[in-house]
């Protein structure tokens, strides 16, 4: 069996903060002490930003934007780059994998496999150096010539959260570089292992000075680059209440922002879904990173005929899955991220069983696992779609089936959230799927499978989000339009 390795993740300056292409030390002592989420011991330190220390980054990343060559570096020089932080993610697979058990939960095998994903999605935005139209020519409505200009937008603010920093900073920082902006990375205080990582990477790339700056805060500093006027843009992920926080202050000064935020995504079962099918896909799915998932399928929605044997099946799979140590090759869970995660989740199991929902399975801590944030994938039934339970994000692994008359109600409940992020019909028919599709509220739609693809795009209607991250559509926040009114076709295009 694969197991923790002492030296968390290789980091090299877990002590220290990379700005202007330097590690350079805090500004202060205090730090930030991350927990291993299975054995409850400390593993890890990272210093704790200060304003003094965000303000350095912010400078440095604007000066590489207004001084330093990278924006002016062709997107076939910068490509090359890209692909450099492709191969040494690929390179630095077992420090990720050394890295995200212990600090979210995520299985070791998982953490490792994605790494390939990751690389690949850099390597993806690269090629659009050749294939993106970042400038063409347009027919000018009055004479002359006309252009179309994509330019980048300029510094970039990427404030991470803690489940999947990995992910979550690739399809930040890919699109971000290609345009020619430069990036401060603000890591989570619970996950910073795997921004260190990148900060790493991107210096053995060799990137300028100033293009990527990494440094670990707390709400307040974070605070800071949200309202500094010399961050053109603010990306986020994480929870409804922060990106409402984020909204408002960039709106004060009129920054750009993107915001990937919660869930309470919703699976419609149809009257013609196998039954076991279904079961399996959602109860497995939900295990995915102990449901620390915005787009889990938490909302299981059926016919009203056809609950009973659905929550059954879904209680067997549920009973089948081995919840324990994640670096275990036959864990298919692991545990909860932090103790304030656990705290969290049991919180809402209690307000699911006072609030008259019918508790099918789980709900307590494994019995044979005596440390670490470990908690039962647990099942509800019976549930009221206006209830806590369903109307609220868990963040764990707990899944709320709720009974419909038919498809049209179905329908109403899904789309009755305040969230809009992912959904799911499960049904034999592909175009009824595709009609019940096109009548769901939701940034991404799956069909009989929890489907959120990144190389199309990703991200929410409603409170769950503005904008789009991954594929063509999370480049273009990355972008301002330019119109260039010439009064002739200059040498390139004559």
């Amino acid at each position: 069996m694969i197991s923790p390795d002492p030296v968390a993740g290789g980091l090299r300056h877990p002590d220290r903060f990379f700005i202007g292409g330097q590690w350079v030390r805090p500004s202060a002592g205090s730090v930030f002490s991350v927990t291993d989420s299975a054995t409850e011991e400390l593993f890890l330190t990272v210093p704790e930003a200060q304003a003094a220390d965000m303000d350095a980054a912010v400078a440095a990343a604007h000066r590489a934007f207004h001084e330093g060559p990278w924006p002016r570096l062709s997107h076939a020089e910068r490509a090359g780059y890209l692909r450099a932080i492709a191969a040494g993610i690929r390179e630095r697979a077992e420090d990720f994998g050394q890295l995200s058990p212990r600090q979210s939960g995520m299985l070791y095998s998982m953490a490792t496999y994605m790494t390939g994903e990751y690389a690949g999605a850099f390597e993806y935005y690269a090629g659009l150096a050749d294939s993106y139209p970042f400038e063409e020519p347009m027919q000018a409505a009055y004479g002359g010539f006309g252009l179309l200009v994509r330019e980048p937008v300029g510094v970039v603010g990427a404030i991470i959260p803690w489940n999947g920093p990995l992910s979550l900073m690739t399809y930040k920082i890919a699109p971000a570089l290609i345009a020619g902006c430069t990036v401060v990375i603000k890591a989570s205080p619970e996950s910073p292992g795997e921004a260190y990582v990148m900060a790493e990477i991107a210096e053995a790339a060799g990137l300028p000075p100033g293009v990527v700056n990494v440094l670990t805060a707390d709400r307040e500093v974070s605070e800071l680059l949200v309202r500094d006027p010399r961050v053109d843009k603010i990306t986020f992920t994480g929870s409804t209440s922060a990106g409402r926080r984020i909204a408002s202050l960039c709106g004060e000064r009129i920054a750009r922002c993107t915001l990937e935020l919660g869930g309470k995504s919703a699976a419609v079962v149809l009257d013609d879904a196998d039954i076991a099918e279904a079961a399996a896909v959602l109860g497995n799915a939900e295990c995915i990173l102990t449901g620390q998932v915005c787009s889990s399928l938490t909302r299981v929605v059926v016919t009203g005929d056809r609950h009973d044997a659905l929550v059954a099946a879904l209680a067997d799979t549920f009973s089948r899955v081995k919840v324990g140590n994640p670096y275990a090759p036959d864990t298919q869970m692991g545990p909860l991220a932090t103790q304030r995660a656990l705290d969290r989740v049991s919180g809402y199991i209690a307000k699911g069983t006072s609030g008259g929902a019918k508790l099918a399975f789980g709900g307590g801590r494994p019995k044979d696992l005596e440390h670490g944030w470990y908690i039962e994938p647990t099942l509800f039934g019976d549930v009221d779609n206006r209830s806590v339970i369903a109307q609220e994000e868990i963040f764990g692994p707990v899944l709320s089936v709720i009974r419909a008359r038919d498809e049209e109600d179905a329908v109403r409940i899904a789309n009755d959230t305040n969230y809009g992020l992912n959904a799911s019909v499960f049904t034999p028919d592909v175009d009824r799927a595709r009609q019940v599709a096109a009548r769901l509220q939701s940034g991404t739609v799956g069909h009989n499978t929890l489907a959120s693809d990144f190389g199309i795009g990703f991200g929410g209607f409603k409170q769950s989000g503005i904008g789009r991250e991954g594929g063509i559509a999370g480049l273009l926040p990355f972008l301002e339009s330019k119109t260039i009114v010439l009064r002739e076709a200059p040498a390139r295009y004559r």
